[in-house]
């Protein structure tokens, strides 16, 4: 059977960095930082007080109440992101059959608001008032509940689910689409992830791990990538959304193409509940697998949007596995960490890169690792690597690869390439 290709025709995006794809995409080529003091709750007893929020974003903007009972923050992030999808990528022109067009949006977590509400409401009046809860509960909090969403509103009928695997989640998702264009299953899925986990759950438990960096003194300068002051990753929140179709019908109906999708790439650690393997070797397994899928040599990337979370092990065991992988030609990539900017988007993360690496590909230029000062060196990281330090840099970008990783030993790798007949 002959794999049919896999292109990027539409970009919806709501990050802390930006509320659409363009400003996004300006703001991360300036080295802007989403990070601020959290304003979702009141923060000031938790160790870490701050994070990547989306701002300017009232959801009776965008739906009206009626819609808006029915939603978790996290679903409303990404309704919004795929409507600017879905007409980036004019899914609602005549002729397309819907029947053929899928969903498959991510989530690592859900509706985490509206589960605190109402466990909370229970806690506190359950005793007295017995057992009374929003009918709308459980389908405002499901991870997969996004995507029944979307399907709803524009009408798609094709392969429609959630994928939950942590912060690999929307890796996953596009590497699940992908597969199920190029398997003929489906001509066109609306594809990335969602999350909006900063209330004190979310918070409080990842302090609660050690897992969030708690420099409230200076949340901009916070996230930190490979910098020996790292501290812990910023949480970030929002949604991004893919359109990714098949090539002869974005041809056929004269879609413009951003990039193709080259391959993917699954592992797990099988390690550690939430520790990376300190050699990197799932992430090792994950690149391999999504070159050979690709058909692709280490040579042939030009640039890794790499997970880099600003953690102390994590950072490591990445470098250790880009170094395994790609030899010498690891001193010729590019290499940058997104998540100084946006923070951490956890199920939304892998969308968000690999949405950078698509206007990597399509405009040849890489977005910058911002916050590393001189001198700021950990002797386990190998500084020889251009990680993009500061400045973003202009380089011709063939194909960018993205690693996603997450608890559980999940790890997602993307490649996407330029489009070319």
């Amino acid at each position: 059977m002959e794999l049919k290709r896999v292109v990027v025709t539409g970009l919806g995006a709501l990050t802390p960095i930006g509320n659409d794809v363009e400003t996004t995409w300006k703001n991360a080529l300036e080295g802007v930082s989403g990070a601020g003091p959290i304003t979702h709750f009141d923060a000031s007893k938790f160790k870490t007080q701050f994070a990547c929020e989306v701002k300017d974003f009232n959801g009776a903007d965008h739906f009206d109440r009626k819609k808006l009972r029915q939603l978790d923050l996290y679903a409303q992030y990404a309704l919004v992101a795929a409507k600017q999808a879905v007409e980036d990528a004019n899914l609602e022109e005549e002729g397309i059959n819907k029947n053929r067009v899928g969903v498959l949006v991510a989530a690592g977590i859900g509706g985490l608001h509206t589960f605190e509400e109402e466990a909370g409401y229970y806690a506190l009046h359950g005793e007295e008032q017995g057992p009374k809860y929003n009918p709308f509960f459980i389908p405002k909090m499901i991870a997969d509940i996004a995507s029944g969403h979307i399907s709803m509103q524009y009408g798609f009928h094709g392969p429609n689910y959630g994928v939950v695997s942590a912060c690999a989640s929307s890796n996953n998702a596009i590497i699940d689409a992908f597969n199920l264009i190029r398997l003929g299953k489906a001509n066109v899925m609306v594809t990335g992830g969602a999350e909006a986990a900063i209330y004190p759950g979310g918070v409080g438990g990842f302090n609660s791990m050690h897992a969030l960096s708690t420099r409230n003194d200076s949340p901009k300068t916070a996230s930190r990538p490979f910098s020996a002051s790292r501290d812990g990753f910023v949480m970030g929140e929002g949604s991004v959304v893919l359109v990714l179709e098949e090539l002869e019908h974005a041809k056929a109906r004269g879609a413009k193409i951003y990039a193709e999708v080259a391959g993917g790439g699954m592992s797990a650690d099988a390690y550690h509940l939430t520790a990376t393997h300190p050699e990197g070797l799932g992430a090792i397994l994950a690149m391999n697998n999504a070159l050979e899928d690709a058909e692709m040599k280490p040579e042939d990337i030009d640039y890794i949007n790499v997970h880099g979370t600003s953690t102390p092990v994590g950072d490591v065991s990445e470098v250790k596995a880009i170094k395994e992988v790609f030899g010498d030609h690891a001193y010729k990539l590019n290499i940058s960490s997104t998540k100084s900017m946006t923070g951490h988007l956890l199920g939304a993360t892998g969308a968000l890169e690999a949405m950078f690496s698509v206007k990597s590909v399509q405009e040849d230029i890489v977005p910058p690792t911002i916050n590393h000062e001189e001198g700021d060196n950990d002797e386990n990281i190998d500084y020889n690597l251009n990680f993009t330090f500061n400045t973003p840099q202009k380089r011709v970008v063939n194909a960018a690869l993205s690693n996603s990783f997450g608890f559980g030993g999940h790890n997602a790798t993307v490649i996407v390439k330029k489009y070319a007949e």
